[in-house]
Formats: C-alpha cells, structure tokens, sequence
C-alpha cells in the first residue's frame, strides 16, 4: 500500500484526462457572472456525437489537469462553478465552494490519467470516469491509483465541473501483486 502523504489524497481526489484537442472547440471566455474566467464549449453536448464529447470532455480535463499540475490555482478554479460537490474515499467531502477547494490545494500533486470513459447526461452535460495516478514530483516511491468520477455540466455555453469523487485509491495497476 502507499504511504499516506499530505495532499497526496487531496490530488487523488481530481480528476485527470490527458487530452487533445477536439471537435468541439473548448475556449476561455471572458468572465462570468461572479467576475471569474469560465470555460466556453462552442456547442451543446446534447448536439455532439459520442466521439465529439469524448475530445471535449478529454479536452476539458486536459486544461483542468494542466493547470492543476503547473501549480496555475486560478485557473483551475476556472473549471468550477461557485458551489461544487467533492468526495473523497479518504478525506470525506461535501458541498464547498470554489475558493474552498483551491485553497485546499497546499501540496504539489501531479496526476496522470490512466484511462477515461465519457458518458452523456441528458439535459446536463457529461459524465467522465476514469483511473488516474497521482504522484508527488521528486519522491519515487510516492504514487498511486484511483478511480474518479467528474460530471460535467453544460449552462449557457459554458461547461462546468460540478461533482467531483475520487475513490478506491491504491497502488500502481502495474505493481500490485
């Protein structure tokens, strides 16, 4: 089992996607009602087809996760709207808000996503699942897996990460016995 690191849990518990870039353009807009840069998706996901929300949301989670990574907090607070749900199997969670849950970030975490399913959600958005492994940069013996859960919701051009779990956390798939 992995040691148990402060922040390492917290990380485990965003999600990751390593993405490219997609059909459906994904963009900054300007800023929304509360003054924050939010994320512009040129197109409801109800009119996407399976292949174009999968390079969406894989685009979406790219920028998430590369901001997250770089240590950029701001602008992964971008990708959240004001009031959010966060789990985790090892921390607990619950509603918060979205200076709540970048203030929660202390620790450098890095994540890499292992693999990744995207789901339709009728009149919301999109569902993304994946395995993602975190990892603390410079200690090598300090990473694991975990499962993730990610909805994403559509509102008015603008695609939003709503709920967020990040559960069953572990150790590398390739070095469990």
């Amino acid at each position: 089992m992995m040691t148990k690191v402060s922040g390492w849990a917290f990380g485990a518990l965003l999600l990751p996607v390593m993405g490219t870039v997609g059909f459906a353009q994904v963009g900054l807009k300007n800023l929304n009602d509360s003054g924050v840069p939010s994320i512009q998706a040129t197109k409801d996901p109800k009119d996407m087809s399976r292949a174009e929300l999968m390079t969406t949301v894989k685009r979406l989670d790219a920028d998430l996760f590369g901001a997250y990574n770089d240590c950029e907090l701001e602008k992964f607070g971008w990708f959240f709207p004001e009031h959010l749900e966060f789990y985790h199997d090892q921390t607990g969670g619950g509603p918060m808000t979205r200076e709540q849950l970048v203030a929660a970030i202390k620790h450098k975490v890095h994540r890499e996503l292992v693999s990744i399913e995207v789901f339709p959600m009728k009149n919301y958005g999109a569902l993304e699942t994946g395995v993602h492994r975190l990892s603390h940069p410079g200690i090598d013996n300090d990473q694991g897996d975990a499962k993730f859960v990610q909805l994403w919701k559509y509102e008015g051009g603008t695609m939003w990460l709503t709920v967020v779990m990040s559960y069953d956390h572990n150790e590398p798939a390739n070095e469990k016995r």
